[in-house]
């Protein structure tokens, strides 16, 4: 039997005030409840991701960027995982600064490992910031799932404990999590026979 795949549900943005831990605390609890997933929940806020980068790019470099020694937790645990569950608001049509850095900064942990995308925000529900997040994860050569959740007003939409209260969240959320374990495995599987030609 295989082990379980290592899904990491990053919290984009490092504001203050900001509802990202309550739709990624949520949504790794789904991840969990879904069962067969070793789930990690990855603060951004928690990690030392400079905005300024090396001035070599790392595809001329053939490698990776050196990066500050703050960001080897972040490192490994992208790194490790098989797919990831990105939450992200949205900030003026798009998503924060502080998820294109750490974008940027890891240039091969996104490679042939799918990417489900979770938005909240205004009326849109974050789908612009999750419209932008995706041309970047294609130019990473990551795979973003056709199945999302957005949560558009999320603040008129949660219970007296400032949970997600909306009954067909859930069910969206495990119909998003079928397409990401299922992309997990083949593309893990895909990884291990040959190594990805990026």
């Amino acid at each position: 039997m295989n082990e379980p795949l290592r899904i990491a549900v990053i919290l984009a943005s490092v504001r203050e005030g900001r509802g990202g831990p309550i739709f990624g605390s949520w949504m790794a609890e789904q991840a969990e409840a879904y069962g067969g997933l070793d789930v990690e929940l990855i603060d951004l806020a928690d990690h030392e991701i400079p905005l300024s980068l090396p001035a070599e790019s790392p595809k001329a470099a053939g490698a990776d960027y050196p990066r500050p020694e703050g960001q080897s937790d972040l490192t490994e645990a992208l790194e490790a995982a098989d797919g990831f569950v990105i939450v992200t608001p949205e900030y003026n049509h798009s998503y924060p600064a502080s998820l294109k850095s750490a974008l940027d900064w890891h240039f091969t942990q996104w490679q042939a490992k799918p990417v489900a995308l979770v938005s909240y925000g205004g009326d849109s529900g974050g789908r612009h910031a999750a419209l932008h997040l995706e041309n970047v994860l294609t130019e990473l050569h990551a795979h973003p799932l056709q199945a999302r959740l957005a949560f558009p007003r999320y603040w008129e939409r949660l219970d007296e404990n400032g949970r997600p209260n909306d009954p067909e969240s859930p069910v969206y959320a495990k119909a998003m999590l079928a397409q990401l374990a299922w992309w997990a495995e083949a593309l893990r599987t895909a990884r291990s026979a040959a190594s990805y030609p990026g």
